[in-house]
């Protein structure tokens, strides 16, 4: 006759048990950091791509507009406006500049823009950038085509009505 004792076989599946838990235990404290630094790493690198000066020049038989985003790593943005004006009829030229800055926040394929009304606006500063969202475009890498996409910001919503669906090019 077999002699099964029980008690030691409850007692070595309870051990069995203990070491399994203790190793999904201690599988998930190194399974944490190692997702935060990837998740990290991933982030970190679409804002290394997204900073960068963007621009877009647009000249007409009397008028050059010139617009220039300048975003910094730090998270702060600076951006320039130029409209020149040429008459036909006289020497005169109309000039004008304008100026916003703030911070940046990219999430994904998004930046959002902030402006902080008491930091970020003086005289020369007037532009409020609060409320703006582009759409940061680039070539996949997953794409292996010829193709060839030009790095830029689409400017989709804005409380500045002409910042509406402009396309900013990045300067390599």
């Amino acid at each position: 006759m077999i002699n099964i004792n029980f008690q030691k076989i409850q007692k070595s599946s309870i051990e069995l048990l203990k070491w399994y838990i203790n190793c999904e235990i201690n599988a998930m404290n190194h399974l944490f950091p190692i997702i935060f630094l990837i998740f990290s790493l991933t982030v970190s690198g679409q804002s290394e791509q997204i900073i960068g000066v963007y621009e877009k020049r647009n000249e007409h038989d009397d008028r050059l507009l010139f617009y220039k985003l300048t975003l910094n790593s730090d998270g702060s943005f600076i951006f320039h406006s130029y409209d020149k004006n040429y008459s036909w009829t006289s020497d005169l030229t109309n000039e004008r500049n304008k100026y916003g800055k703030g911070t940046w926040k990219a999430e994904k394929n998004l930046v959002y823009f902030y402006s902080d009304k008491r930091a970020d606006f003086d005289e020369k500063y007037s532009l409020d950038f609060s409320y703006t969202k582009a759409r940061f475009i680039t070539k996949s890498p997953r794409d292996k085509s010829d193709r060839v996409i030009k790095t830029a910001l689409l400017f989709y919503e804005s409380d500045i009505f002409w910042v509406e669906r402009w396309k900013l090019f990045k300067l390599e």
